[in-house]
C-alpha cells in the first residue's frame, strides 16, 4: 500500500471514529438534555406544589389572625356596651324616686338580714333612708319570726347606693356596685352560654 492510501485510511477511520464519537456524544447530550428537562419539570411541579402550599397556609394563617382581630374588637365593643348599660343602670337606681328607692332599699333588706340584729351602714351621702324604714323593717321581720332589732349605724362609707349590713365581724355588702357586678357576672355567663352552648 501506498503512503499515500494508508494515510487515506487513516483519515478515514479517523473520520468514523470522530463521527461515531460525535454521534455518541450527541446521543449522550440529548440522553443529558432528557433526563435534565425531566429533573427541571419535576422540580418545577414540587415547587408550584410547595408554593401553593405555602400560600394556602398564608392565607390560612391570615384568615385566622384576622378572625382573631375581629373577634378581639367585638369583644371589646361588647364589654364597652355592657360597661354602657351597668353605668346608665347604676345612674338609674341612684337616682330613683324617694318612695321608689325606699321600697327597692326595704326589699333587699329583707332578703338580707338573717337574725334580725344586724346594723345597716348606709352611704356617706345617703338622706332617703331613715328611722322610719328600719321600724317598719323590723316590724316585717317580727312578723316573719326574725328577732327586729336593726338598727342604724352611726358609721357611714362610700357605697355608691345601698347598704351594708354587719352582725359583729361578718358584713354582708348590698351595695349597688355590688349587685351589678353580681348582675354583670351572671348576664356575662348567661351570654357565653348562648354564645359558645
Amino acid at each position: 500500500m501506498e503512503a499515500e492510501q494508508v494515510l487515506e485510511k487513516i483519515r478515514s477511520d479517523a473520520q468514523r471514529q470522530a463521527d461515531e464519537i460525535l454521534s455518541a456524544a450527541r446521543e449522550q447530550a440529548s440522553d443529558e438534555r432528557a433526563r435534565l428537562q425531566k429533573d427541571l419539570d419535576a422540580h418545577k411541579q414540587q415547587t408550584d406544589t410547595l408554593a401553593k402550599q405555602a400560600a394556602a397556609e398564608e392565607k390560612a394563617h391570615l384568615l385566622a389572625a384576622a378572625r382573631m382581630e375581629v373577634a378581639r374588637k367585638l369583644l371589646a365593643e361588647k364589654r364597652a356596651l355592657l360597661d354602657g348599660v351597668f353605668a346608665e343602670a347604676l345612674k338609674r337606681l341612684q337616682g330613683l324616686p324617694d318612695e321608689a328607692y325606699r321600697n327597692l332599699a326595704s326589699k333587699l333588706m329583707l332578703e338580707a338580714v338573717e337574725t334580725g340584729e344586724e346594723e345597716v351602714i348606709l352611704d356617706r351621702h345617703e338622706r332617703r333612708i331613715g328611722q322610719d324604714l328600719i321600724a317598719e323593717l323590723n316590724r316585717r321581720l317580727s312578723e316573719d319570726d326574725r328577732r327586729g332589732a336593726v338598727r342604724l349605724s352611726d358609721q357611714r362609707l362610700d357605697l355608691g347606693g345601698g347598704f351594708v349590713l354587719r352582725r359583729g365581724k361578718i358584713m354582708t355588702n348590698v351595695s349597688f356596685a355590688v349587685l351589678m357586678e353580681q348582675a354583670r357576672k351572671e348576664l356575662e355567663i348567661e351570654l357565653a352560654g348562648m354564645l359558645f352552648g
